[in-house]
């Protein structure tokens, strides 16, 4: 399964794609990185999209603020 992040040049410094993939990826068992506006990552556990999802907006909104 793949992972691909695209951050807005806008927010890159703020929440870099990179970092948010590092985060993500691991609840899916898997992991990755890339650049402040893209990043891909890979996992393991296709079950676990749904947690990884909603974990996601939670981590995105912490940065953001």
């Amino acid at each position: 399964m793949a992972i691909v992040v695209g951050v807005t040049p806008d927010l890159t410094k703020k929440a870099p794609a990179g970092q948010i993939v590092k985060q993500i990826a691991p609840i899916v068992g898997g992991g990755g990185g890339g650049r402040p506006d893209f990043a891909e990552a890979g996992g393991r556990d296709p079950s676990k999209i749904g947690e990884m999802l909603a974990a996601s907006r939670g981590i995105i909104e912490k940065m953001l603020t």
